[in-house]
């Protein structure tokens, strides 16, 4: 009877150790809370060839016509077909 105590008794410390020494996970980043100002969205434009949707800080310009790359601006605006 007495080692069964002593074995209780030894796997109770055990099992406080281990807890002890058990790595706990960092806690989640924050979320931010609704309603807070975060980044506004960007204006999206189309491109006048293609009708590709692109930011309008990453658009070329050419007169009153928006493109999405170099060689969309060398092409032209999109003619429909006849």
């Amino acid at each position: 009877m007495k080692y069964l105590l002593l074995l209780l008794v030894l796997g109770l410390v055990l099992w406080k150790v281990a807890a002890r020494l058990r790595v706990k996970p960092p806690p989640p980043p924050a979320k931010p809370a609704a309603g807070t100002p975060g980044r506004a969205p960007a204006a999206m434009v189309a491109c006048a060839h293609c009708g590709l949707h692109l930011p309008a800080a990453d658009a070329l310009l050419e007169g009153s016509h928006i493109y999405c790359s170099p060689a969309h601006r060398a092409l032209g605006p999109r003619t429909p077909p006849a």
